[in-house]
């Protein structure tokens, strides 16, 4: 719709366009807040003989590089991230440490 004018549109006007009413905007939307992380989580790694190793692990205060919570066990050995989905990044704590695949995050009470 022209108005005419050579004059740049004012951003009310950009606005009211984008957004005609009976339209949601994506800046009314209300964000789902995410759950509150968990103070301790068991993890567990798969494979083994006897099927998976269990080990509990708890916050820390620390945020890992994906900005999520850290964990860690009572040794520090095992320093997880996890996310508040329950994605798991094991974090190294030594040299020569690889990443372990398929570790799942069950929250503890």
């Amino acid at each position: 719709m022209s108005t005419g004018s050579t004059a740049p549109t004012s951003v009310p006007a950009r606005v009211s366009e984008a957004n005609p009413p009976g339209s949601r905007s994506h800046s009314n939307a209300s964000p789902t807040a995410p759950e509150k992380p968990y103070d301790r989580y068991e993890l567990a790694f798969p494979g083994g003989e006897g099927g998976a190793d269990l080990v509990v692990v708890s916050r820390i205060g620390r945020t890992g590089p994906g900005g999520h919570p850290v964990y860690e066990d009572a040794t520090g050995i095992v320093r997880a991230e996890i996310s508040d989905q329950a994605e798991v990044r094991i974090l190294a704590t030594g040299g020569g440490q690889d990443a372990v695949p398929g570790v799942v995050a069950r929250p503890l009470a």
